[in-house]
């Protein structure tokens, strides 16, 4: 990690790693999950789990890696407009196999990764103006793509753990305050 005034930053390289290591978790903590969890919400304005992972494929895919290679590559030319909460019902999350949809988006990552640590004399600075942000570098966009992960990492365990409660009609509290 580096300093830049007062504020650590995390170099591109540690962040890739990281996001490689997130496949594997990724994939481990949605491994062996019981078929009626992958409809399960806590609230009725909850994702459940099959849509979370269908959305971490149209992410990957169509958000971040296009954002990143679009900062660095044509950073003048307009951003191509997304729809992620549209995506949901336009694309039927709730109707695709969770299996191939998990397979699909560690298929995606791998894709990301070898882009990533293909990329020579990277200019990370490079920016774009996203229509509602203002400028965003590349870096920054490679930096809130790691953050998501972990966005959706901890969404997961919240539905398991509420699941896991919900369900097994037991006291949780010894485990800890959640």
């Amino acid at each position: 990690m580096g300093r830049r005034g007062s504020r650590v930053t995390v170099n591109s390289q540690e962040i890739i790693s990281a996001l490689e290591n997130n496949a594997g978790v990724f994939r481990e903590t949605l491994s062996g999950l019981p078929s009626q969890m992958l409809l399960w919400k806590a609230k009725p304005s909850d994702w459940p789990i099959l849509g979370i992972i269908c959305h971490l494929v149209d992410e990957e895919r169509e958000d971040f890696r296009a954002r990143v290679k679009h900062a660095l590559e044509t950073p003048t030319k307009p951003l191509v407009p997304i729809d992620p909460e549209g995506w949901f019902t336009q694309r039927n999350y709730l109707n695709q196999d969770f299996q191939e949809m998990l397979l699909h988006f560690l298929n995606e990552r791998a894709m990301s990764i070898k882009w990533l640590r293909g990329l020579e004399n990277v200019n990370w600075e490079s920016s774009l103006d996203h229509p509602d942000l203002g400028k965003i570098s590349a870096h920054s966009f490679l930096l809130n793509w790691l953050a998501h992960d972990y966005h959706h990492i901890r969404q997961i365990n919240n539905l398991k753990h509420a699941y896991l409660r919900q369900t097994s009609g037991d006291s949780l509290t010894y485990a800890g305050k959640w």
